[in-house]
């Protein structure tokens, strides 16, 4: 496998690429792939599962766990529309001379490829703050500028994926494990921009995305803090376990991630605050009045755009 190096620095430090999978969850957890022109990193894991379609679109599904997949045909609309989104929000939104916050997940890729051509188009002056080990080894193998927040304190213009996002623009997000890191980033931009497929648009949160919400927690208290999200809130709390090593997923902040799998809709505003107030809580993967506008690639090639209601 071919590393981007021989060595890079981060938060300071200076580091050897490492060895195996790089990826949010580099222990076994999120089922994104890299396979682009320019990219040498693939990440093996989980295909994505749970039933997916956008309110009041035409749908696919590939299920839950014991479903069929669709057809590669389905699965090629899909990969076209997050390129169709990731184009229209590098067009729309990206500047020379900007701090640029990167995201993690298959999606943010074709956002990522597409600023590095504007970049050697325009000569654009860009500078890329990582959401994840993923996302620093994206922007590495694309030939951009990595910083951190650091040097970078404060970001232009984020830009990321969702696993679901509702109808007021709240957002499931972290089914690769990196929500915390991602929600960071995306807290210090002055804009956050999010990008996703038309299998991710649902009037509710969990319409569409069945794999629960996920927490990240200190390992120590990955017991306690279960008990205390599914007697407060019902539902079913387990415990994040990796793909291809024995254990959990551990996040790149060395810690574990619960997915809450919720039984109703919630004011999801009231129990992300709750949620974060249980000791030994790093974060959710709620991300609540954040995003500024969507953009949704369709399965017909139109993008559709959805931005934040201004009271």
């Amino acid at each position: 496998m071919q590393r981007p190096g021989p060595f890079s620095t981060l938060y300071g430090r200076v580091l050897a690429p490492l060895p195996g999978r790089a990826g949010g969850a580099a222990s076994g957890g999120g089922g994104n792939s890299w396979d682009l022109p320019g990219s040498h990193v693939r990440l093996p894991g989980r295909a994505q599962s749970g039933t997916r379609g956008g309110a009041g679109n035409a749908s696919t599904s590939c299920g839950d766990s014991n479903s069929s997949c669709p057809a590669p045909s389905t699965m090629s609309k899909a990969e076209e529309a997050k390129k169709l989104a990731g184009r229209a929000a590098v067009e729309n939104h990206v500047r020379n001379n900007q701090v640029l916050g990167i995201g993690s997940g298959s999606t943010i890729v074709h956002a990522v490829h597409r600023i590095t051509e504007r970049v050697k188009q325009e000569n654009l002056n860009l500078v890329c703050i990582p959401t994840s080990f993923q996302a620093r080894q994206l922007i590495l193998q694309y030939g951009l500028t990595l910083s951190d927040l650091d040097r970078h304190p404060e970001i232009d213009l984020a830009i990321d994926g969702a696993d679901e996002v509702d109808a007021d623009l709240n957002l499931i997000k972290g089914g690769g494990g990196c929500l915390t890191q991602e929600k960071i980033v995306a807290g210090y931009a002055s804009r956050f921009i999010v990008i996703a497929d038309f299998r991710k648009d649902s009037k509710n949160l969990g319409d569409q995305w069945h794999k629960g919400i996920p927490i990240e927690v200190i390992p120590m208290a990955y017991v306690p803090v279960s008990r205390a999200v599914s007697q407060k809130f019902g539902g079913v709390v387990e415990l994040r376990m990796a793909v291809n090593k024995a254990g959990p997923v551990v996040t790149d902040n060395g810690n574990f991630i619960l997915d809450w799998k919720f039984d109703r809709v919630h004011k999801w505003s009231e129990v992300n605050t709750a949620i974060k107030m249980i000791p030994g809580v790093v974060d959710t993967g709620l991300f609540i009045n954040m995003a500024e506008r969507v953009y949704f690639g369709m399965q017909d090639g139109s993008v559709n755009m959805r931005e934040k209601p201004f009271c």
